[in-house]
């Protein structure tokens, strides 16, 4: 089975934990990006109706990042940069980190059955992600 979902927001790299008196606590940041990714995951799997459970076999997973370029670029500048590669911050390993920790539990059980993985970040139009899971 393959699904795709489309999540229409800024990539947010996960974060490291921080630490209180009270003990580890995941950044606000990343959790409300965590948050994001699951809202959407369900909201699609509901929809088409697939994933009433993680998945136990192994994932391939394809994510596609597309960031838009500063806003005080000139408009020509602008669309000089749409397509290219993304090479500054946040990094994809940490953006694909941030998502794959968030599906734990709802697409597979946990996150070490994503055996393939591919990462693709560029300079898009307007902000947003692209994950395609496939059960092999």
């Amino acid at each position: 089975m393959i699904f795709a979902m489309e999540i229409k927001t800024k990539a947010v790299a996960k974060g490291r934990p921080r630490y209180s008196p009270h003990g580890a606590y995941t950044p606000r940041k990343t959790k409300e990006f965590e948050e994001l990714v699951q809202l959407s995951f369900m909201r699609k799997a509901n929809k088409e109706n697939v994933f009433k459970e993680p998945s136990q076999r192994p994932i391939s997973a394809k994510i596609e990042i597309e960031l838009r370029p500063p806003e005080s670029l000139s408009h020509k500048k602008f669309r000089t940069f749409i397509g290219k590669p993304h090479i500054h911050r946040p990094d994809a390993d940490n953006i694909a980190k941030a998502i794959l920790d968030a599906l734990n539990g709802l697409a597979y059980k946990d996150d070490n059955q994503v055996f393939e993985l591919y990462i693709r970040k560029r300079y898009g139009e307007e902000d947003r992600i692209v994950v395609i899971l496939e059960e092999v």
